[in-house]
């Protein structure tokens, strides 16, 4: 425990689900979090040696965006660790998809995540990590989920630049790739459509949030202080074998 104490730390789609369970679990390990949400009710939540900040913010909004990391740099200083989880998952065949379908999937997926990364690391120490979520959609063609799949395909590419520009500051950024994840977002569907999914899963279940957020604590910290520019699959095997 502890492993990120007396560090900063930013969770941009913090409030629930796997950037919920990322939050909770970088306060855990001893860090002050900011996580923003849109829905997010202010305040602040001890974890032993952790603090809980939680903002409200809209991360597609990149004035608010903007603001928040100044604010952040304003109470801290800085930002040592950041995890990007904020994201949206919508249905759309290439027959149905509409301009705001794409602009909406890429606005928070893409461009928020862009943005949030350019506030966080004009503002990292030498040594910080980016960790961004993406999805193991990156490679695999979901019938219906292609602009997600193609925003997903973006955040791998980003982190492979990334990972090259940050290098002569010692900040890593990587990738972890969930696969299907038992969240509210996931209860929503239909019990035949997580039958179907898990079915595709070798180990016979779907991720936990807390399993994901393990993923992501590794990269923030000094374990994984040699590895960047990869991406982690945290699925099951569903794409992998």
């Amino acid at each position: 425990m502890n492993g990120l104490s007396n560090k900063i730390a930013v969770v941009v789609g913090g409030h629930e689900g796997i950037g919920g369970a990322i939050a909770e679990r970088f306060a855990a390990e001893g860090a002050t979090v900011y996580a923003t949400s849109r829905r997010a009710v202010e305040g602040e939540t001890g974890y032993g040696a952790g603090l809980l900040r939680s903002r409200r913010c809209d991360a597609s909004d990149i004035g608010a965006l903007d603001a928040f990391f100044k604010a952040v740099q304003r109470e801290a200083g800085r930002v040592d660790v950041l995890a990007v989880s904020a994201g949206i998952s919508e249905f759309a065949t290439l027959d149905d998809v509409s301009e705001d379908h794409f602009d909406r999937t890429f606005g928070l997926n893409v461009r928020a995540l862009l943005f949030a990364a350019k506030a966080a690391t004009a503002i990292m120490p030498d040594g910080g990590s980016v960790v961004l979520v993406g999805s193991i959609a990156d490679e695999i063609g979901t019938r219906g989920y292609g602009v997600y799949g193609a925003s997903k395909a973006a955040v791998r590419s980003f982190a492979r630049t990334w990972a090259n520009e940050l290098a002569p500051r010692k900040i890593r950024v990587n990738v972890v790739a969930p696969g299907p994840t038992d969240t509210a977002m996931m209860a929503a569907t239909s019990d035949e459509v997580r039958e179907a999914l898990t079915n595709l899963i070798p180990l016979g279940r779907m991720a936990r949030a807390s399993e994901v957020a393990s993923a992501v604590l590794f990269f923030a910290g000094e374990e994984s202080r040699f590895v960047t520019g990869v991406e982690l699959p945290v699925d099951g095997g569903m794409a992998q074998v």
